[in-house]
């Protein structure tokens, strides 16, 4: 599909420095869990470009949505200075990293931003009612990075087939969760029958490596592990 203009509908925070930018869908796309699309900004002579998975669901019809961290570049700046209203070309959608409808089992391992493609393919998940056990293990910095917090909460209460589990590494008393990054004991307490699941890894690219490598290492077939790298987020 050629890209095609759309309108900036809504910004919505999800921590300090992550937010949401839902556009409008005026062709109707149609995208699977997991794509990502491309988007241009005009600001003077300059054309920014950038590519983004959705963290919206194919489920939530009427808007397209992504979701960033934002920092001091040119590109960021430019996305944050957009008002409701404002229009910016999208292209998509692209990108093999899919959900695998009808799996049984899914395990999702996330660091950081790396979590917007999950959340596309949980609320998926959840909203089809589908019978996919899945398992996410996602890591962040503090309890107050952790984008899309409530909602992984709600999801899960709704998804009796969902399970979410947190690891923080930097952490303050009262915190119940794991402390540390995302290890081999963490996914085989988490996960005792891993060996039958489809594995997915998304993140910064040294981590998706990292536990990718793990994985690898604690038997799981090389064909059951799905990469996807965020670099430059």
């Amino acid at each position: 599909m050629p890209a095609f203009e759309a309108e900036l509908l809504e910004t919505i925070p999800r921590t300090d420095n992550i937010s949401s930018f839902r556009f409008s869908n005026p062709v109707n796309l149609q995208f699977e869990a997991g794509q990502y699309f491309i988007i241009t900004i005009k600001e003077g002579d300059n054309t920014l470009v950038h590519h983004f998975s959705f963290s919206n669901s194919p489920t939530e019809i009427g808007y397209l949505e992504f979701t960033t961290r934002l920092r001091d570049s040119e590109f960021k700046n430019a996305l944050i200075g957009l008002k409701k209203g404002d229009t910016v070309k999208l292209n998509g959608p692209f990108g093999e990293f899919l959900l695998k409808v009808g799996a049984e089992k899914i395990s999702m391992l996330s660091g950081g931003i790396g979590i917007t493609p999950f959340r596309s393919m949980i609320k998926y998940c959840t909203d089809k009612r589908l019978k996919t056990k899945i398992t996410l293990i996602y890591g962040n910095r503090s309890e107050a990075d952790i984008a899309f917090k409530d909602e992984l909460d709600i999801m899960q209460k709704e998804n009796s087939n969902l399970k979410v589990v947190h690891t923080l590494s930097e952490t303050v008393e009262g915190w119940s969760g794991y402390k540390g990054h995302i290890d081999e004991s963490m996914i085989k307490k988490e996960i005792p029958d891993y060996a039958d699941n489809i594995f997915y890894c998304s993140g910064p690219p040294g981590m998706v490596k990292v536990i990718g490598d793990l994985i690898l290492n604690i038997g799981v077939n090389k064909d059951n592990i799905i990469r996807e790298n965020f670099s430059g987020y």
